[in-house]
């Protein structure tokens, strides 16, 4: 068993798992942190961002990541683990060569799909004019300012992908529920459980008969709008792969969104725009409900919401109609009947409101102060590029970074100087590392597998220990572009017997409660599945051909030896080799058991656990007369 690992982002994983002759790829998520070494894409143009200064040769597309480690067309299966994770799916399903399958829930499914789109939106609808390659050549790039520069095997980025590709990828999903087993050809069986993170999100079990691999990536133990994590079903693992934990593990996501409504408020009150850059679903439907409950109290309930992205309709209906993947709260309120999210009554009173996009109806309906969620958390690109633009000279103004995806400082780098304020609150409810060492203490896995990141503590905190995993054995550690031999063997195989064959068993008891049958029957394997069958008897041949027959009988066909069980005891052997004449027996004790030095015979017995051995140079008589004072002491299967 083998764990090839193709991403160094511990939020954004990607790795390939070979169990028992299939090859499962475990989430494809896209590393989009290579957008901060580009400029913004406006939606108007922007004389500052033009006349910013360029390289001679710049590529003004955004391009996007993805590294290869081994064959992809090889992949039987992709499990999908949130929406997150699925975001370079396109890559792997229409430009490798991949056949197989892709497993994943339906707001996975769904959720994913809006946030492709979204992306292909925000880059189609800005063209570039020209577009360069060159600079990806390893001469040129050492050229270039920095950190473009040092930047890793920029040759492998890749042009965001278009709608054709979003729905062919989305064309090979399967759609797959809580619980629900998988067969997957017949060698293993993979079912997904609650992970407790976000609309859909799973972790996943791999097993078979004998073997079990938990996959977690991206959970959370807190009490938000998903169902809550399923942990009982992660016990007896043989192996996990860790994965997803908090990007942020010194704050509190409870005190984050504090802080967000304080300075949200405080924005408000001094009649400034308050920009909050962020993905179109996730975190957002929290915000929302924290707003619903505090803009009143701090009477500040004739502010309006806008929330502009492609799909901000679609995002905000979605996560009303997959009430049985919300948690118990929220499904109550679907029968009562009531919407489980409170901004279905922002939206029904106009305090909030969704638009495609700056052009259009906003354009004649906007009215500030003001709070606007939009995309993209970059600030890359997106409608927030022209928020940025409109917003930024003025100190009235905040922007309140909430994902914790990218650095805030290098997505503002573009836009210094900057007269707005900026404010780093970021809400990330996956585990810390303090849940997760409660939680493996509770299911107990045999190994561990993480990336090498969760192994120490990070960079810029070197003292803090509790910043890191510390399990007994210690977790084996990933790293990008490497491959783990996973520390456990395949011991055991199920095999069915065909009745016929098991009514032909004559079992024999060896010690109490255990009995045993020899067999002789045929193998068949197919689809990861083995039968003994019945030995074919063979076809009736003519007198004159039966010695020439059993001749050529091959020695399985015919019956079998018996099979012999049992252990021979010393003191006993020794009374019945003194029975029949044999009395002088020197005993060697050995730590395999004894040697009987037969000194007149001039013979050795060697007794031990697993076998007898009978030594008597040519005395064929004295050997058989041995081995038949053996066998009286062991039984005959």
């Amino acid at each position: 068993m083998k764990l090839y690992c193709l991403s160094g982002h511990p939020t954004l994983p990607c790795n390939v798992l070979k169990f028992k002759s299939t090859t499962i790829m475990l989430d494809c998520g896209l590393d989009t942190t290579s957008a901060l070494h580009f400029l913004p894409l406006p939606l108007v143009h922007s004389p500052r961002l033009s006349k910013l200064p360029g390289w001679v040769s710049k590529d003004g597309t955004l391009n996007l990541e993805k590294r290869e480690l081994l064959d992809l067309s090889t992949i039987d299966v992709i499990l999908i683990s949130n929406y997150h994770c699925m975001m370079a799916l396109p890559y792997i399903t229409e430009h490798t060569g991949f056949t197989g399958t892709v497993y994943a829930t339906e707001p996975t499914f769904q959720i994913g799909r809006l946030l492709m789109e979204e992306l292909v939106t925000f880059m189609e609808r800005v063209p570039k004019a020209q577009s360069a390659t060159c600079w990806k050549n390893k001469e040129i790039q050492r050229m270039l300012p920095g950190p473009l520069k040092d930047a890793l095997d920029v040759w492998t980025w890749k042009r965001c992908y278009s709608t054709q590709e979003v729905n062919s990828a989305l064309s090979k999903v399967q759609l797959v529920g809580y619980s629900q087993k998988v067969e997957l050809f017949g060698a293993v069986q993979v079912t997904p459980l609650s992970s407790g993170y976000s609309l859909g999100s799973s972790n996943w079990i791999i097993q078979s008969h004998y073997e079990k691999v938990s996959y977690v990536s991206g959970s959370s133990l807190l009490t938000t709008h998903p169902q809550p994590m399923d942990q009982s079903s992660l016990k007896n693992s043989d192996v996990l792969i860790l994965t997803g934990l908090t990007q942020i593990p010194t704050a509190n996501p409870d005190g984050m969104l504090g802080e967000f409504c304080s300075n949200l408020a405080m924005t408000i009150r001094a009649g400034g725009n308050v920009l909050v850059p962020c993905y179109s679903s996730g975190v957002i439907y929290d915000l929302l409900e924290c707003l619903y409950q505090f803009m009143d109290s701090a009477n500040l309930g004739t502010t309006p919401f806008y929330f502009i992205s492609p799909v901000a309709n679609s995002s905000l209906e979605f996560s009303q109609i997959f009430a049985e993947w919300l948690c118990q709260n929220k499904q109550s309120k679907v029968y009562l009947p009531e919407p489980p999210f409170p901004h279905a009554e922002l939206i029904q009173t106009n305090k909030l409101k969704h638009y495609p996009s700056i052009h259009g109806d906003f354009s004649s309906e906007f009215r500030q102060p003001c709070v606007v969620f939009t995309g993209h958390p970059s600030l890359r690109f997106g409608d927030v590029v022209h928020f940025m633009e409109l917003w930024g000279k003025s100190s009235l103004n905040t922007i309140i970074f909430t994902e914790p995806d990218f650095s805030y400082l290098d997505a503002l780098a573009p836009y210094q100087p900057l007269a707005m304020k900026s404010v780093y609150c970021p809400i990330d409810t996956r585990l810390n590392f303090h849940q997760v060492a409660k939680l493996l203490k509770e299911v107990q896995p045999l190994h561990v597998v993480c990336p090498e990141q969760y192994t120490q503590p990070p960079p810029a905190q070197s003292h803090r220990s509790d910043l890191m995993l510390e399990l007994q054995p210690p977790p084996m550690p990933y790293r990008r572009c490497s491959v783990l031999g996973l520390p456990f063997r395949r011991r055991y195989e199920r095999i069915q017997l065909l009745p016929e064959l098991a009514k032909s068993l004559v079992p024999a008891e060896i010690k109490p409660g255990i009995s045993v049958a020899t067999v002789s029957a045929v193998l068949q394997s197919k689809d990861n599945k083995h039968i003994l069958q019945p030995v074919p008897k063979p076809a009736p041949v003519p007198p004159s051909k039966k010695r020439k027959r059993v001749m050529e009988e091959p020695p399985e066909l015919l019956s079998p030896k018996p099979l012999l069980s049992g252990a021979v005891p010393l003191e006993p052997f020794l009374a019945t080799l003194h029975k029949h004449g044999i009395t002088e027996v020197k005993v060697e004790e050995t730590p395999e058991g004894h040697i009987l030095h037969l000194q007149t015979e001039d013979t050795l017995i060697q007794l031990e656990e697993d076998g007898t051995h009978i030594v008597c140079g040519n005395n064929e008589p004295l050997r058989t007369t041995l081995r038949d004072l053996v066998l009286r002491f062991l039984q005959k299967l």
